[in-house]
This record gives structure tokens, sequence and C-alpha cells, in this order.
């Protein structure tokens, strides 16, 4: 059985991004036809997180050499996780939002000087962005805890990736600017070249989430000289 030690993880931002791009030239046909189905199957309702989860059980699959195939991508396991930490995102935001949705007619029904009520609410933006920001930081391992190590309980996903990430929220934030550019970089021929280059931001982030893994399981069954399967 594989047991999670939570702590925070020795971010290796190059590595990710050589890694992955390495990986994704390697399995190119198979990475990009996953990847298509994936967007597929985001189209379904609440199914856009797990659609990106089954693609990163994917990689490590192909990654391990066992037999891949489109059904791996169109699977319903972590449906209920994944759907509750969306419920839970959208509620948080909402309710940060609420200030928001008080200030705006405000703003907009003055006649006068309205800089009494633009000296609350730039500064809210600001701090609601920078939260937003930090929330989201903190959550970036929790697709991998859910779809790589089955943690299904949505508090305890968040507990492990906020441990996981401490003191890297900086690292995290480099890197995810940097990979996005590079995922990006399609835009530049006309947004065609973005059907090829968008995969990698999820490849890379697939080894983002391996090595993190690696670095916070403990597999008593590797103890007794069986491969963990991370």
């Amino acid at each position: 059985m594989v047991k999670i030690n939570a702590k925070p993880v020795n971010f290796k931002l190059g590595d990710y991004i050589s890694d992955g791009y390495e990986f994704y030239k390697a399995n190119f046909g198979n990475l990009l036809g996953a990847f298509f189905l994936a967007m597929i199957m985001s189209i379904i309702p609440f199914c856009g997180l797990l659609a990106v989860g089954n693609f990163y059980k994917y990689c490590r699959d192909l990654r391990a050499g066992r037999q891949v195939s489109a059904g791996d991508i169109f699977n319903f396991d972590n449906f209920t996780p994944y759907l509750i930490f969306q419920l839970i995102f959208v509620a948080g935001f909402l309710l940060l939002y609420i200030p928001m949705i008080i200030i705006m007619p405000i703003l907009a029904n003055t006649d006068g000087d309205a800089s009494g009520v633009l000296f609350f609410f730039i500064p809210y933006v600001i701090v609601l962005f920078i939260i937003i920001l930090i929330v989201s930081l903190k959550a970036f391992y929790i697709p991998a805890l859910i779809s790589l190590a089955n943690v299904t309980d949505i508090k305890t996903a968040w507990n492990m990736s906020s441990a996981m990430s401490k003191g890297n929220l900086v690292s995290i934030f480099l890197y995810s600017l940097a990979i996005g550019f590079l995922s990006q970089l399609g835009v530049i021929a006309c947004f065609i070249g973005l059907i090829f280059t968008a995969p990698f931001l999820y490849v890379s982030h697939y080894f983002a989430y391996e090595d993190a893994l690696k670095q916070v399981t403990y597999d008593e069954i590797q103890e007794i000289g069986i491969k963990n399967e991370f």
C-alpha cells in the first residue's frame, strides 16, 4: 500500500519542463490523441478537471510501458471528488465576489465623485486577485493526489497539497508562467500551432506531479523489492 507523508517538496522547475518536452516529443502521437479526447470529455458539464486527471493517468501508464487506450480518458472513477472540488471552488469564488456585486451597482449609479467607492474597490480587487492566486498555488498538487494517489477526500487532498507546496509558491508561480508561455506559442501560428503546443503544458505538469509524489510517498511493498508504480 502507498502512504503519503505530506511535506514540502524539492521543486525542480527546469527538470519538469525539459523532461516533459522529451516525453512529449517521444510520444507525440499518443499524447496528442489523448489530449484531444480529454478536450472532448471536458465538454461534459463538471468533467473538465476529471478529463485532465485522466490524462495524467494516461501519461503515467504510457511512461510505465503499460497498455493504454482511449477508454483510459473516458473514465469516471474520480468524478465525485473532482465534482466536490469544483463546487467548493465555485462557492468560495462567489463568496469572495459578493462585495464586488454590491459595489458595482453603486459605482454605476454614481453621478458625481466616485473616488470614495474606487478607494475601496481597487484595493479589494487587488486583494481578491492575491487570495485567488495563493489558493490556486496551494492547490497545485490536488489533481495529482486525486488521480495518481487516489486521495478522494478533498479536505485531506487540500491539506496535503498545502504541505507539499509550502515554501514553493514562488517557484510554482514562475513555473506556471513559464510553462503557460511555452504552451501558448502556437498562438503565433494563427492558433493552429496551439493544438500541438497546449498538450505540452499538461505533460509537463505530469512530471511535476510524478516527482512530487515520489518525494512524499512511502511504499511498504517497495521495502520488499517491488517497484513503486510512481
